[in-house]
C-alpha cells in the first residue's frame, strides 16, 4: 500500500514538472485541498487546485520540482523535494505531506 500511495505522489510530481495540471489533478479527491503546513488552504477543491497550477505554470514556464526523498506511513506520504522557477533562479527546498482519502490524494500541505 506504501509503495502505492509514493508511486501516485511521484506520477503527481511528473505531471507537474510536465506542467499538466489535469492530470495533477486526477489524482485527487473532488474535494481535495493545497494548504501550507497546519494552516490556512491555498488552493480549494480539484478545479481550485488546477486553475492555481495553471497560474503558477503561466507565471513559471520553466517550473519543476526535484524529489530528493520520499516517506510512507499508513495513508500519508511525505516527500522532500528541490524546487526551481526556472533555470536561473535559485532553488529552494520544500517538504510536502501527502494525505489520502480513497485511493487518492486528498490534502497537500506544504512546509518551506
Amino acid at each position: 500500500m506504501s509503495a502505492d500511495r509514493i508511486a501516485i505522489t511521484h506520477q503527481m510530481i511528473a505531471h507537474y514538472n510536465a506542467q499538466d495540471a489535469d492530470a495533477y489533478v486526477e489524482l485527487m479527491t473532488d474535494g481535495a485541498c493545497e494548504a501550507g503546513y497546519r494552516g490556512a488552504v491555498l488552493r480549494e477543491g480539484k478545479e481550485g487546485v488546477r486553475s492555481g497550477l495553471k497560474a503558477m505554470f503561466a507565471e513559471f514556464p520553466q517550473n519543476s520540482a526535484e524529489i530528493l526523498t520520499s516517506y510512507a506511513l499508513g495513508d500519508t506520504v511525505v516527500l522532500h523535494e528541490k524546487v526551481a522557477r526556472s533555470p536561473e533562479s535559485d532553488p529552494f527546498e520544500v517538504m510536502s505531506i501527502y494525505s489520502f482519502a480513497d485511493g487518492k490524494v486528498d490534502r497537500v500541505e506544504f512546509i518551506r
